[in-house]
């Protein structure tokens, strides 16, 4: 039997910070072949990207390795000097990072970006690395090539952008691929694509793939073998196949049976309707010219008509840039739109801003990134606190029972509320999310991609909370997301966008299971 390509052998990695180590892999072993592709699976902080940055000696300065060893075809790499290193970083072995564009240089074009890893390794002229960054981003299916040298990330799709990360980890035509997540923030279809392509190129470079990820649904389609971690740790390496129909470790079933499940909560058919539009649009001018004329629209959302009968769940499917928040944020009255918007007895579209306020406090949301929609700079209670302040200013002796109760509903334990975001778990801090929205007791929730961001494991956790807490209020949802498995376990009736309009809509179990639009069947092909 030929020995392995790349051979990781009983690693431990150990981040010091003044007198405190944390230990975050701890004697993980396992073995890559050349052509296979491994899959190295675990929730967020098991260790697998500590563990593959390792591989590439890509760790600050604060990470030691006090016992293992990393062999890449006889060379030992934690032992190689810092140019032969150099020299096996791109070259030998190539890295797509998980996050395409905080990976990227916002303020270089993807030609440059590409050619200074073609001018480090191959010594190439300018117009040689030019043609071959052409001939990268053809292989890797960017539409209008050429056109695309001159672009910068933020010109570019989820999906180019993540295309443009696998063309540069490529031009070398390494032996290894390491791929970190490569996938987690892109749409069903385009994730489909993207894995795709990625078989493709293996065959194509004989490649050897080393995939890091917690989405077991890629795994069981992509992956020739699997190694399961947790904290820091690999407690199970096996074959896809047995992996997943006879798995031995008790982490192993836990993961396996955390897919997003269970079905939406029982409602009546006869329930009125509570929310509903008609003919909704949200136009973005494009505006040219010195005198800044509007020569045409962003058509974000154009013409929606919907409804959403009381306690009832509607799912809104579709890919970014379908147009899905832009119809939440409408929905409110966050931003500016045309045509009715009915809540309850009244027509929002009617009001202004004064008349409105009154009303926000029975309509909240729930935003894609917890991390993001929660200041930093204030705790758990000031966070959760804000609505009360301002909706209910007269009750100041009960907002703090008001707060302890919101934070049990959502299961978070009331006496961490003077902690700040930053000492919670992605999960945690999306349950203090949903408890600012709840704190005001409303009857209608957008939910805006609320579980994208999260481990399976956790989705699973936030989507049962969510049903627990539209049994207990009688909530009212709108819920935002690519995810179909997640809209099927919680929606009652889905409408479908693509490009600002709605290409189909009813109810959850007919359309998933008899979709009628080409396009709604190629988000559940990829999906499922």
């Amino acid at each position: 039997m030929s020995s392995p390509l790349l051979a990781v052998d009983n690693l431990s990695v150990d981040f010091t910070q003044g007198d405190r180590v944390t230990h975050a892999v701890r004697n993980a072993s396992f073995e890559l072949n050349r052509g296979e592709t491994l899959a190295l699976v675990g929730e967020s902080g098991s260790g697998k990207s500590v563990t593959a940055h390792s591989i590439l000696r890509l760790l600050p300065s604060s990470a030691s390795h006090p016992e293992g060893n990393i062999e890449f075809e006889g060379q030992k790499l934690l032992r190689l000097s810092e140019a032969k290193i150099r020299g096996v970083r791109g070259n030998r072995i190539g890295m797509i990072f998980q996050e395409p564009m905080s990976s990227l240089n916002p303020l270089h074009t993807i030609e440059k970006q590409i050619n200074e890893v073609l001018f480090v390794h191959q010594g190439f002229s300018q117009k040689q690395a030019r043609e071959r960054t052409l001939e990268l981003l053809e292989m890797v299916e960017i539409q209008n090539a050429k056109k695309r040298l001159g672009a910068f990330p933020h010109e570019l799709s989820g999906g180019q952008r993540q295309r443009v990360m696998i063309a540069m980890a490529l031009a070398n035509t390494p032996d290894v691929l390491i791929a970190d997540e490569p996938t987690t923030a892109l749409d069903v279809t385009v994730q489909a694509q993207v894995l795709k392509l990625l078989g493709q190129l293996q065959e194509q470079f004989k490649m050897a793939i080393l995939l890091i990820t917690h989405d077991l649904g890629i795994v069981r389609h992509y992956a020739d073998r699997v190694a399961v971690m947790t904290q820091g740790r690999i407690v199970e390496t096996n074959k896809t196949e047995p992996l997943f129909l006879q798995p031995q470790h008790s982490y192993t079933k836990t993961l396996l049976a955390s897919e997003p499940g269970g079905t939406p909560v029982p409602v009546s058919e006869s329930a009125a309707t509570f929310i509903s539009t008609n003919n909704l649009k949200v136009w973005f001018p494009i505006r040219k010219g010195v005198l800044k004329r509007t020569v045409d629209h962003v058509k974000a959302v154009d013409g929606v008509s919907l409804k959403i009968r009381k306690g009832h769940s509607l799912g809104v499917v579709g890919e970014s840039g379908s147009g899905k928040s832009t119809l939440g944020l409408a929905l409110l009255r966050l931003i500016k739109s045309e045509g009715s918007i009915k809540f309850g007895g009244v027509y929002l579209n009617e009001l202004n801003q004064k008349k409105i306020t009154p009303i926000r406090k029975s309509m909240q949301i729930v935003f894609q990134d917890p991390f993001g929609s929660l200041s930093p700079r204030m705790t758990v209670e000031q966070i959760v606190a804000e609505g009360l302040e301002i909706h209910n200013p007269e009750n100041r002796e009960n907002h703090q029972e008001q707060i302890v109760r919101v934070l049990k509903d959502v299961d978070l334990d009331p006496d961490l509320r003077h902690r700040y975001p930053h000492e919670f778990s992605g999960g945690q801090r999306q349950r203090i999310a949903i408890a600012r929205a709840l704190v005001l007791k409303p009857s209608f929730l957008v939910l805006d991609e609320p579980t994208s961001s999260l481990d399976r494991s956790v989705q699973s956790q936030v989507l049962e909370l969510l049903r627990n807490l539209q049994t207990k209020y009688s909530l009212t949802y709108l819920f935002i997301s690519h995810d179909l498995k997640i809209i099927q376990a919680l929606c009652h009736d889905i409408i479908v966008m693509k490009e600002g309009i709605v290409v189909e809509a009813g109810p959850a179990g007919k359309i998933l299971k008899q979709p009628e639009n080409p396009y709604t069947q190629a988000l559940l092909k990829a999906a499922f």
